[in-house]
């Protein structure tokens, strides 16, 4: 006998709760009130399907935590609108006017798996770029900022703040705004409503093809970019902009434990390219070369995507010709044959940082924003030989300028 609970709130539920207590292989566990409920009994391992109607919270997070504990979901539609929303979410459908059909869909439910979104029309896809560094703050937020100034000279570029721990994009851009963008595409991410016009809805126009979701103003909210709803949302950030630069943050469990990473692990899997930042410090090159290794145990194809900047690269603390003493302590203990290296320019930096404003702004011409110039070339020609830069867009281009 197959288990099932009901979180149905149309007017149908007794109706159904009566058709799957009397269907010969189904068993009625319980009647939920809400999806709280439903998921609650549905962690106590005494059902294998929900039956669901669309309600608060019915999302992709909340879909994948049913599929993660191998709970098949059955979606009840009282009228057309509530079955394009389930449908939108992947969600099997059935009419809350025809409880039969609804007990016999319950015990004929495939295997429950991850929902998958709806199939799209082919669209032009861009990149995406994802900017890790360990912890210890080796610059990653200024390297990726700077980053998607030079690229955005380029391509349409759309900057990300997907840092759990200390999001810091929009202090580092002089934005006043609250509202996080990137909390706002992953909630239509999880109602399976992300497309590239809410990215653009959401995202601040710095300045022509330059475009910023801004991160979360408080860590205590990392809750609300939950992987599975970034997941739905990476093809509308992909579609929005011909490069994306994700801000990650330093977090890599390797055992898979610590949820707050989870934004991170979703942004390096879906990549094309990770930007690895280090700083030139001996104790920040260790936790870099250890990083390494984890981001290798972490992300299976990391070398194959990797590309490796070294920030704030000096004389004195990197001794006679930093820049080889860099590059060979990376070759030497983490097998990186080539990397970037950004020189420390604290006139610049701090000229940038009094000021809200990016590097090219501040000196396009100073040593630090010329390397990351040059990084953006690399960058560009990395994707271009992975086949993953399409022809520039003017339909985006002109989006991202409005």
């Amino acid at each position: 006998m197959t288990g099932v609970v009901l979180a149905v709130s149309s007017s149908a539920e007794d109706a159904i709760a009566a058709a799957v207590a009397a269907h010969p292989e189904l068993t009625l566990v319980r009647r939920c009130a809400d999806l709280a409920e439903g998921l609650a009994a549905a962690s106590a391992g005494v059902a294998r399907v929900a039956v669901v109607s669309p309600q608060r919270h019915l999302d992709r997070v909340t879909l994948g935590e049913f599929a993660h504990m191998r709970v098949r979901v059955i979606g009840v539609a009282a009228d057309d609108d509530e079955a394009r929303v389930l449908t939108a979410l992947g969600v099997p459908v059935v009419a809350a006017g025809d409880p039969l059909a609804v007990a016999d869909a319950a015990a004929t439910a495939p295997a429950a798996v991850a929902p998958e979104p709806e199939p799209e029309p082919p669209i032009a896809s861009g990149s995406v770029v994802a900017a890790w560094g360990p912890t210890g703050a080796p610059g990653r937020t200024s390297v990726a900022v700077n980053l998607a100034a030079w690229l955005a000279r380029r391509v349409p570029t759309l900057l990300v703040d997907l840092d759990t721990y200390g999001a810091a994009v929009a202090q580092t851009l002089a934005l006043t705004d609250d509202t996080p963008g990137i909390a706002a595409v992953a909630r239509a991410g999880a109602q399976g409503e992300a497309d590239a016009a809410t990215v653009r809805r959401h995202a601040r126009v710095m300045e022509k093809n330059f475009a910023v979701l801004t991160g979360l103003p408080r860590p205590g909210r990392w809750a609300e970019i939950a992987p599975a709803a970034l997941d739905a949302a990476w093809p509308a950030m992909r579609a929005a902009a011909e490069i994306t630069v994700v801000d990650c943050g330093f977090g890599l469990p390797t055992d898979g434990s610590n949820r707050r990473d989870g934004a991170t692990l979703s942004a390096l899997a879906e990549a094309d390219l990770i930007l690895a930042v280090g700083s030139a410090e001996p104790v920040a090159m260790q936790r870099f070369v250890d990083g390494l290794a984890d981001l290798g145990d972490v992300v299976p194809d990391a070398r194959e995507k990797l590309i490796v900047a070294v920030n704030r690269v000096r004389r004195s603390v990197a001794g006679a010709n930093p820049e080889r003493q860099v590059a060979d302590a990376l070759a030497r203990y983490a097998g990186v044959g080539e990397a970037w290296m950004i020189p420390w320019d604290p006139r610049t930096a701090d000229h940038a940082a009094l000021h809200g404003v990016t590097w090219l702004e501040a000196a396009a011409r100073g040593p630090a924003s010329h390397a990351v110039g040059r990084l953006a070339d690399a960058v560009v020609e990395r994707l271009a030989d992975l086949g993953d830069t399409p022809a520039r867009s003017s339909e985006r281009e002109a989006a991202l300028t409005d």
